[in-house]
């Protein structure tokens, strides 16, 4: 290692709030509601409290992907949570998820609203509701489960570890940027062999699974997370660089990336989604040329 620290851990840790880099702001050791905010109901079946990371993004693509499908019991109005702002410590959305983060689901379509949180168990109710986009091979369901919760696993190394001491840490270590950019590696060479003799990661299906990796794993390779792509010799990953390719193509996931999107050209950004027209008439660039 270059670097050496000096840093003795205490025997009880206490938190500094100006310690922990650009989330400084909003991170800290407690749960719960910090200011009163009741969040909005829209008109449609789903309301999604969400923002256009890679967890929100699963999401908003599983809920185009179903509507073009044709189930109109997926329609949804999304609305922006701007952790940033700390929208996430609202009383409305704690109670929509008591661990404050995004995506946050509410059902208004049961005879009691149904919250669902953790965009895994997101992505697993709308389909089981759906009855779409999970394999009913029993021999294939599990194996897109098993993805489905390998990425759920994984990804905190890629975001929290990784995404974080390469681009967020206020200061550059060479120890856990290479700690976290080996699992990394190893995560991508995992998905790069898997892929190499099938279309998707359950074979010839398009599923769950692969909604719920690829706003990870294959934006990273286009260089949209951390600015990593060629740090992380993405082009390397053939097989997964194929998979990401053809996922980017479809209009449902062009369509999903849009919604609550705050960052980028300002024609992709709907930042919230309440009609299938917003895509056409309520971009963020026809919002501002029209102030």
């Amino acid at each position: 290692m270059s670097e050496t620290s000096s840093y003795i851990p205490p025997k009880v840790w206490t938190w500094e709030a100006e310690n922990g880099g650009a989330f400084a702001g909003i991170n800290r050791p407690t749960a719960g509601a910090q200011h009163e905010k009741e969040l909005p109901v829209g008109k449609h079946p789903l309301q999604l409290y969400s923002l256009g990371t890679p967890n929100g993004v699963k999401v908003t693509i599983m809920l185009e992907e179903l509507l073009a499908m044709g189930h109109t019991g997926a329609e949804y109005d999304a609305w922006l949570i701007k952790i940033g702002d700390g929208d996430q410590f609202g009383s409305g959305f704690v109670a929509a998820n008591p661990n404050s983060k995004i995506p946050a689901l509410m059902d208004e379509s049961t005879e009691k609203p149904t919250r669902v949180f953790e965009s895994g168990a997101i992505l697993m109710y709308l389909a089981a509701k759906h009855q779409a986009l999970m394999p009913e091979d029993p021999v294939l369901r599990p194996e897109c489960l098993s993805w489905l919760f390998w990425q759920m696993g994984s990804a905190p190394y890629l975001g929290g570890g990784f995404g974080h001491f390469y681009n967020y840490a206020p200061e550059k270590f060479e120890y856990p940027i290479n700690r976290f950019t080996m699992e990394v590696k190893r995560q991508l060479d995992v998905l790069d062999q898997h892929l190499a003799d099938k279309q998707y990661m359950t074979g010839d299906e398009y599923t769950i699974a692969d909604i719920a990796i690829w706003p990870w794993y294959g934006q990273l390779l286009f260089n949209r997370s951390y600015d990593a792509a060629e740090f992380l010799d993405a082009e390397s990953y053939t097989n997964v660089m194929r998979w990401a390719k053809e996922i980017d193509a479809r209009e449902t996931v062009k369509r999903g990336r849009m919604v609550n999107k705050v960052r980028g050209e300002l024609h992709e950004q709907l930042r919230e989604r309440h009609d299938a027209s917003d895509f056409e008439t309520k971009t963020q660039d026809k919002l501002e040329a029209a102030e």
